[in-house]
């Protein structure tokens, strides 16, 4: 599958001042993928070493952390030579592998001329700080999103629409494909961005099989939870993990604790929740009290909103049937708005943008806000239909004499009173 990933790496390597690259995600996300394919690219030969389950490959950073002692050790257990500038060094879950992650700051002060991609997904929760140093300031830091709906295009051959969309999204002219751009965006709803639930729907097109693989990555996520916590810590993620659904669901979607059980408190579940956006399994958006600069000034870090990292798996948490979201029968009306909002939140994180909400004692609430690299507040509404009827989104523009705002919803692309309407299938294009 082709990756906007691909590119930012290029950029990396032919950077002057490289620095061993920390590749982050959640898992399955196709980091590992990602870093092969690119060292086939771009490098004459890659080593590859996985640290999970191999204690053999971690005895190599035990004697000491010296990076030309630690290249000799890898070419000798790989047979491979290993060639500064020409060869590309994959440590696959270095967080299995603390010393590992450490020998980083060694190479970047020592060895800056080898070039190192180190990969994993739940770096923030599981190392252990007392024994072992984060390389801060000596690794560049990526993190890697799943697929975008401009990526999902590209993988299931639809790479005309994508460019269609892009262009008409420059110009502001209506698209001629609109109808069948929206069928693409309700498909990507269901099979989301993990890498492994589109080769299912690329190779089978049963949503059954996709569906059947998406309830084997949360598995995979429930399973990482027991290995990298305690068992109350645990027990706390998971009941955290798990009412993620019923908190987007309600009609103020402002994360409420006592979903998670009766009497719960924020002190009791902060832990659980920092594990899980550690882990990348849910976005937060946090609420910015005022629409001014610098938005991160007025954020509320009490009052937030909780999205899952992906779309397919929110329908599969939810046990959702493909059809219902293909069809979108009115009865579905309740939580479709919350779907796409979803999807909006998971678009906006992958472009490198910083989303916040905003609410108005009762009077108005604005589901997304950033700011722009101009430093311009920008509001964006989103509709899950084609009803665009905005009375937040003016009393907010109205309030902070804000120009010009995006509504997201099922119209096609067009420009009226400051208000650009961007169609669902088109939030990629917002940068």
């Amino acid at each position: 599958m082709e990756r906007k990933m691909f590119d930012r790496l290029k950029f990396w390597k032919d950077s002057k001042n490289r620095n061993p690259l920390l590749l982050q995600g959640a898992r399955q996300v196709g980091k590992t993928y990602t870093a092969l394919e690119f060292g086939k690219r771009a490098f004459a030969n890659t080593v590859y070493l996985n640290f999970e389950g191999t204690q053999y490959l971690k005895d190599i950073f035990e004697p000491d952390l010296e990076p030309h002692r630690i290249i000799r050790a890898i070419e000798a257990h790989t047979g491979q030579t290993i060639l500064p500038e020409k060869t590309l060094i994959i440590f696959d879950e270095i967080q299995a592998a603390e010393s590992a992650l450490t020998s980083l700051k060694y190479f970047c002060e020592d060895a800056p001329e080898y070039c190192i991609i180190a990969a994993g997904s739940l770096l923030g929760v599981a190392i252990n700080r007392n024994k072992y140093s984060f390389p801060v300031g000596k690794v560049d830091m990526i993190t890697m999103y799943p697929l975008d709906f401009e990526e999902f295009l590209h993988a299931i051959g639809a790479k005309k629409i994508a460019d269609m969309i892009k262009k008409h999204a420059a110009d502001n002219t209506p698209m001629p494909l609109h109808q069948q751009a929206l069928d693409y965006y309700r498909q990507y709803l269901v099979v989301g961005g993990m890498p492994r639930a589109i080769r299912e729907y690329i190779e089978s097109k049963d949503f059954n099989n996709v569906a059947a693989a998406q309830y084997m990555l949360n598995d995979s996520y429930i399973a990482d939870m027991a290995k990298y916590a305690t068992p109350q810590e645990t027990a706390r993620t998971l009941a955290v993990w798990r009412c993620i659904p019923a908190q987007l669901a309600k009609e103020n979607q402002k994360f409420q604790y006592k979903l998670i059980k009766s009497g719960a408190r924020a002190h009791q579940y902060e832990l659980a929740l920092d594990w899980l956006t550690s882990a990348g399994m849910i976005n937060k958006c946090t609420l910015a009290k005022e629409g001014s600069l610098p938005l991160c000034a007025y954020a509320d870090n009490g009052s937030f909103k909780a999205y899952m990292v992906d779309t397919g798996l929110l329908c599969s948490k939810f046990h959702i049937p493909a059809n219902v979201i293909l069809a979108s029968p009115h009865s579905f009306d309740g939580f479709k708005g919350a779907l796409a909002e979803n999807y909006v939140m998971q678009a906006l994180i992958a472009n490198g943008l910083e989303p916040y909400y905003w609410t108005s004692d009762g009077k108005a609430e604005l589901d997304f806000l950033f700011q722009d690299a101009d430093g311009n507040i920008v509001p964006i509404e989103v509709k899950s239909a084609d009803n665009v009827r905005s009375k937040s989104l003016h009393f907010f523009r109205q309030k902070y004499d804000i120009p010009c705002a995006y509504r997201i919803s099922a119209r096609n692309f067009g420009y009226e009173d400051g208000i650009k309407s961007v169609p669902l299938y088109a939030v990629f294009t917002i940068k």
